[in-house]
């Protein structure tokens, strides 16, 4: 009988064992790797975003891996109150194609200047691209002085987005506000 249960513990256990790989096979299939992460942004920031290795690896230890993001500009400016606007399309590994999205808020803080940026947003928990057109709240800090990297982190739900900006321009501060994603470009921010 002894014999009987080790027989059935040691076959269950190489039944797990050979299930693991599968799934993180599948797992894998549905998210980015840091290798295509850091390849992707290099290729759309260009050869002048220094660091932004490890901004990604920094976020990946955060958060894991992404199963999307969204490749995109924007303008902002504040003196106390600001606003943000942006376009972008947003890739789901497992779908084909892009959606196009734009993008609009306000924030108040301690924050005042002007920047333009190039945004690539990784995206997780996300299986559906409509999931995206929500408000997205968030903390954000900034220090541009010509040119720099920032990341901060948007929630929603079970759902996160982190915002990686290379822009130029002047600004410096620290804010709270929203995004609200939408299909159509909006004038109001709210």
């Amino acid at each position: 009988m002894a014999d009987d249960l080790s027989r059935r513990a040691a076959t269950l256990g190489l039944a797990a064992t050979a299930l693991l790989p599968a799934a993180a096979l599948a797992q894998n299939g549905d998210t980015y790797s840091e290798p295509e992460i850091v390849d992707a942004v290099n290729r759309f920031f260009g050869a002048g975003a220094e660091g932004v290795a490890a901004v990604v690896a920094r976020v990946f230890s955060d958060l894991g891996r992404p199963n999307g993001y969204v490749q995109g500009e924007e303008g902002s400016g504040a003196i106390g109150v600001g606003l943000r606007y942006g376009e972008g399309h947003l890739h789901l590994k497992r779908l084909r194609g892009t959606t196009r999205v734009f993008w609009q808020g306000p924030s108040i803080g301690f924050d005042t200047g002007g920047n333009a940026a190039k945004v690539f947003t990784l995206v997780y928990n996300m299986r559906n691209p409509d999931q995206i057109f929500h408000r997205y709240a968030g903390v954000e800090g900034s220090a541009y002085y010509i040119g720099g990297v920032g990341v901060n982190y948007q929630r929603r739900g079970d759902i996160t987005l982190a915002p990686m900006r290379f822009g130029v321009g002047l600004r410096l501060g620290a804010n709270v506000g929203y995004l609200a994603y939408s299909r159509r470009r909006r004038i109001n921010p709210f």
